[in-house]
C-alpha cells in the first residue's frame, strides 16, 4: 500500500503541573525537510528529536513543534518577599533622613522596584520528563503516519481509476485505427485520379502506401504504454517509497502518449488521445504526493 507525504499528527501528555503538546505536519517535498520549534527545555534534545522524526517520515516538508502549557496556579511567578521588605526600608530611611514625603499608596511603588517579580530558578530537564515528552512525540509520528497511510489508500484507488480509463481509451484507438489505413489508401488513390493526364505505377504506389503507413503505425506505441501501465499497477502493489519511481513511470506513459498523438492523423484518434493526456496529467498531480 503506498503512503501520502501529506498528512498530521498531534499528540498531549502530563507531567505533573505541565501539559506537552507534541505536533507535526508533512506537504510533498523531493526529498526530507525538517524544520522543529522546540521548547527551551527540550532544545539540548534537539537533535534527538530530529533523528526520531527523520527515521520515521523519510521524506516531506515536515514542520514540528513541541510545547509546555502550564497550570496557572502552579506556575505564578513568586513575589519575592525579603526584596520588597528591603525597598520599604530603604524608602523610609531615605524619606526620614532627607524630609521627602512617603508614598501614600505603598503596593504600587513597591512592585515596580526591579526584581521583585522575576523567576530566579533555571528549569532542568530530567529523565522522567523527557521520557514523558519522548511519548507525546512519538504519538504524535504514528498519527501522522496513520494519516498518511489513510491518505496512500485514497491516492492508489484514484490511481487505479484513472489507470482503468486509460487502458479504455487505448483500446478505443483500435476501431479507428483499422479505419485510418484505409481512409489513407483512398484519399491518396482519389488525390491521384483527380489528376488528369497522369498515370503511375499501381505496384510502386502500393509500396509508397505500406511505406507511409508503417510510418503512421501505433503497434509499438500501444504496447509499451500497455507495459507501463501494467508497471505502475505493480510498483503501487510493492508498498510505500515507491513515490519517485511511479514519477519515472508517469514520464515514459506520457511519451508513448504524445507519439501517439503525433502519428494520429484522424480527428476521433487524437480527441482520444486528448481524453488520455487529461486522465496522465491528474496522475501526474498527485504522484508528487507519494512517498
Amino acid at each position: 500500500m503506498i503512503q501520502s507525504m501529506t498528512g498530521y499528527g498531534k499528540a498531549t501528555v502530563t507531567y505533573g503541573t505541565k501539559k506537552i503538546t507534541a505536533e507535526v505536519k508533512s506537504l510533498n517535498s523531493k526529498a526530507l525537510d525538517l524544520s522543529t520549534r522546540i521548547a527551551p527545555i527540550y532544545r539540548e534534545k534537539e537533535m534527538e528529536i530530529r533523528q526520531m522524526l527523520s527515521a520515521a517520515l523519510e521524506r516531506g516538508k515536515v514542520d514540528f513543534c513541541i510545547w509546555i502549557d502550564r497550570d496557572a496556579t502552579a506556575d505564578a511567578t513568586p513575589v519575592n518577599g525579603a526584596l520588597v521588605e528591603n525597598y520599604y526600608r530603604q524608602i523610609k530611611d531615605i524619606a526620614a533622613r532627607t524630609g521627602v514625603p512617603e508614598p501614600t499608596d505603598w503596593w504600587p511603588t513597591l512592585m515596580r522596584m526591579p526584581d521583585v517579580m522575576t523567576r530566579t530558578e533555571v528549569e532542568v530537564l530530567d529523565a522522567a520528563e523527557w521520557q514523558v515528552a519522548c511519548s507525546a512525540i512519538n504519538e504524535a509520528i504514528a498519527n501522522l503516519q496513520a494519516f498518511r497511510r489513510q491518505e496512500g489508500e485514497a491516492l492508489e484507488r484514484k490511481f487505479a481509476e484513472k489507470i482503468d480509463n486509460i487502458e479504455a481509451l487505448l483500446a478505443a484507438i483500435e476501431p479507428y485505427e483499422k479505419m485510418r489505413v484505409e481512409k489513407i489508401r483512398t484519399r491518396i488513390i482519389d488525390g491521384l485520379n483527380s489528376i488528369r493526364g497522369v498515370e503511375y505505377d499501381k505496384n510502386r504506389l502500393e509500396q509508397e502506401l505500406i511505406y507511409y503507413i508503417e510510418k503512421l503505425d501505433i503497434s509499438e506505441e500501444k504496447q509499451r504504454l500497455t507495459n507501463h501501465l501494467r508497471y505502475f499497477r505493480e510498483t503501487m502493489a510493492e508498498g510505500h517509497g515507491q513515490g519517485k519511481k511511479l514519477g519515472f513511470i508517469a514520464q515514459e506513459m506520457g511519451r508513448e502518449i504524445n507519439t501517439t498523438g503525433s502519428k494520429s492523423n484522424l480527428a476521433e484518434m487524437q480527441n482520444i488521445v486528448v481524453r488520455m493526456k487529461d486522465e496522465l496529467e491528474q496522475i501526474k498531480e498527485q504522484v508528487l504526493n507519494v512517498m
